[in-house]
């Protein structure tokens, strides 16, 4: 056997790591009590939502805008139950997605590091940097699962609320259950790429703690603050650049034709915070000095 063939990589059994690493993350943390917890207070949103619709529209009169106030399509929904979906994806993007997103990525390499199990994960053959891209996948699959339970909930509660139908676009024209349907599903695939930045600075700050409780507590207080931001007219120089900026652009996906340019844009402001974010995380973990 010649040197060569001595010192080169197994490159295979590092694959098949890789897959090891990927897939225990993915399970442990889908299968967390803490996970199922948060996915089913995502859950739980349109069907209150649904609910409180329906109760208020009993007696014939009208609800949101227009008629009372809420979020996008809210007066919609009596007419057709699919708008249900559109209405729970704009009541938790701001919020409760994120934060759920937040408590995820905040404790993922914290959370490991303060259970004392880090340091185990660390001697696995695959490396850190496959170890981070691990985590990363998995935290990213979690805002794909989340964004999905609830579109699935509001669909399910919507069609048993409400009748269900033809779709009345943003501009006016009418297309058929079937298309509705598939814009839906686009549109949480759109949420859920929509909280790739976000997911990316909050492994980031995972890694410059041992402590998850404090990981999550910072990275929902970035959230906070930059919503906030966000909503301060004197800053308007400045919001472009905010992850959250261009987080309900999603609407575009029901106008006939599909508006792209601000999806466009989130796309691309999503992209560079996860390279800017992923990047530093990733510099962090790979230098960091891991004692417990």
């Amino acid at each position: 056997m010649s040197q060569a063939e001595l010192t080169a990589p197994p490159a295979a059994p590092r694959a098949l790591w890789t897959l090891g690493i990927l897939r225990s993350e993915l399970t442990t943390t889908l299968r967390r009590w803490r996970t199922l917890a948060l996915l089913g207070v995502l859950a739980a949103v349109p069907v209150l939502i649904g609910i409180a619709v329906r109760i208020e529209t009993g007696d014939g009169s009208q609800t949101g805008p227009g008629g009372g106030g809420g979020p996008a399509f809210l007066s919609q929904v009596t007419n057709n139950g699919l708008f249900l979906v559109f209405v729970a994806l704009s009541a938790t993007l701001p919020v409760f997605l994120p934060m759920a997103v937040g408590v995820i990525a905040g404790d993922s390499v914290a959370g490991e590091a303060s259970g004392g199990t880090l340091r185990y994960l660390l001697v696995a053959p695959a490396g850190r940097t496959r170890l981070l891209l691990a985590k990363y996948a998995s935290v990213l699959v979690f805002c794909l699962v989340a964004t999905l339970v609830v579109a699935a909930s509001a669909l399910a509660a919507g069609a048993l609320l409400f009748p269900v139908g033809e779709v009345t676009t943003i501009s006016g024209t009418r297309i058929g259950f079937g298309e509705g349907l598939l814009r839906a599903g686009l549109i949480a695939v759109a949420v859920a790429v929509s909280l790739v930045g976000f997911a990316a600075l909050g492994l980031f700050v995972s890694t410059l703690t041992n402590s998850g409780i404090a990981a999550m507590a910072a990275t929902v207080g970035v959230l906070i603050t930059v919503q906030i931001l966000d909503t301060m007219p004197q800053l308007h120089g400045i919001h472009p650049y905010l992850f959250p900026h261009y987080w309900l652009s999603f609407t575009d996906l029901l106008r006939d034709p599909v508006y792209w340019d601000e999806m466009a844009r989130n796309l691309g402001l999503q992209a560079v915070y996860a390279a800017v974010f992923g990047s530093a995380a990733w510099a962090r973990f790979t230098t960091r000095d891991v004692t417990v």
